[in-house]
């Protein structure tokens, strides 16, 4: 619990200070309180309250002092996280260098829209939905990232689990048939995509072409209720997916660790996962110098992670500075920032405040 209250006295009223790790915000308790029977003006302020006046829950007192359940939420899980970062014990996922360089649409894709490209410098990324299913978007990433993480830790391409619910407790998401419809969309989303990715290069002035193709999974067998979509318990017969050969060699031989809180924290937030990703892996890889990445250039940060709707240049610079924001509650450390004039983003190296510890 990280709610600080600290009171003032000022004559015959009452003040709280809310210490979060926001900015600091003032509300007057006096009045709040003398309803619930907490603070007497004529009495000592130091005296001791009856618990008989006390509120039941915190929960009760959050529309109070003006948070929310989400935010208290949101609160905890800073907390959390920056103690196991503390302590070095964190808990680890994993994700595929391809979408930590490009990322996958944020929000659907209109109907009749198969393919997404996506460019950062001389990478590239494409994705080719099927035209039934239609393009991987949004909290499908989810989906990329826990089946990475399965495969490495059963060290196989051929990943075993008993119920597709357990993604939902694995990033802390709501159990209910909304949610396990999307979930059973999205598998199919994602086993009907077909991936190119690769670079285009220009050493020595000769065009040098580096490009692969390849699909997520070679099958999959998932058990859900039919109607609702709800996954259930397959009992003897394991829920398993078959990853690519191609892909899993790909987050074999780059294993990009990310901290799972972190992102169960910002899965309902679009953009920011992305951005959080790739300023992880981006400080660590320089070695003790800083970058400009340009927002607006051809393989700039607009077409690496830009949205459609943010694609004009004060929407998106905008919404980079909010992304910014909600990163750094997570990672007070982050080493980067807009530049001065708004046509790029500095990032320095970390590989003194990584947001993983060294002993991961």
């Amino acid at each position: 619990m990280i709610l600080f209250i600290t009171l003032h006295t000022f004559g015959a009223s009452a003040f709280a200070q809310q210490r979060t790790l926001f900015a600091s915000i003032t509300y007057r308790f006096d009045t709040v309180f003398a309803q619930r029977g907490i603070l007497n003006h004529s009495a000592d302020f130091c005296q001791p309250v009856t618990r008989g006046f006390l509120p039941r829950s915190v929960q009760s007192i959050l529309p109070t002092v003006g948070i929310t359940k989400r935010r208290l939420k949101q609160l905890e899980s800073i907390q959390l996280i920056r103690e196991q970062r503390e302590n070095g014990r964190q808990q680890l996922a994993f994700h595929a260098r391809p979408f930590i360089l490009c990322s996958l649409p944020l929000r659907r894709p209109p109907r009749n829209s198969t393919s997404h490209v996506r460019r950062n410098g001389k990478f590239f990324l494409q994705v080719i939905g099927h035209p039934q299913f239609g393009l991987p978007y949004g909290q499908d990433r989810l989906i990329a990232i826990w089946i990475a993480t399965l495969a490495l830790r059963q060290r196989s391409r051929v990943v075993r689990f008993a119920s597709a619910a357990e993604m939902l407790d694995f990033f802390h998401l709501f159990k209910d048939g909304k949610r396990y419809r999307r979930i059973m969309e999205g598998f199919q989303r994602i086993f009907a995509a077909t991936i190119f990715f690769g670079t285009s290069d220009e050493p020595n002035g000769n065009l040098v072409l580096d490009w692969a193709r390849f699909h997520f999974f070679d099958r999959m067998r998932l058990w859900f209720h039919k109607g609702e979509g709800e996954p259930v318990d397959s009992g003897s017969d394991e829920n398993s997916i078959v990853l690519s050969e191609a892909f899993y060699e790909e987050i074999d031989q780059h294993r990009i660790p990310v901290e799972r809180e972190v992102v169960a924290a910002l899965a309902d937030v679009p953009g920011v996962p992305d951005l959080y990703l790739w300023l992880s892996w981006k400080s660590w890889s320089l070695n003790g110098r800083s970058v400009r990445i340009p927002l607006f250039t051809q393989g700039g940060l607009v077409d690496e992670l830009g949205p459609i709707e943010y694609s004009e240049k004060r929407f998106f610079r905008r919404k980079l500075a909010c992304w910014l924001r909600e990163v750094r509650t997570f990672w007070p450390e982050c080493p980067a920032r807009i530049s001065q004039d708004g046509q790029a983003l500095v990032v320095r190296s970390a590989k003194r405040t990584f947001a993983i510890a060294s002993s991961q």
